[in-house]
């Protein structure tokens, strides 16, 4: 079984406890990112009821795991076919020895 550990964090005015098995640095870091959206959501329009800018902040913040994935994936694929054309190029060479 995990260790899991309370964290009371601030998001949107309210207090939050939080059980989680991660780093209590890391759990408030993650809490501290979706505040700064939520606040940056309610400061371009203040007519954003609370739940709808965190709504808000939730398809903001997916939108940037896709796109992370995304590049992730595209990085993969060409470090992938990189690797594959040097380990041609090293067969031939080792193959004219």
């Amino acid at each position: 079984m995990s260790d899991r550990t309370a964290v009371t964090v601030r998001i949107a005015g309210e207090e939050h406890a939080i059980r989680s098995s991660a780093p209590p640095e890391y759990t408030r870091r993650c809490a501290r990112l979706v505040d700064e959206r939520i606040t940056e959501i309610r400061r371009r329009s203040t007519l954003v009821e609370g739940h709808r800018a965190a709504i808000l902040a939730a398809l903001s913040i997916t939108d940037e795991l896709y796109q992370a994935r995304e590049e992730l994936r595209r990085l993969r694929d060409d470090v992938a076919a990189r690797s594959g054309v040097l380990a041609g190029r090293i067969d031939e060479a080792l193959a004219e020895e």
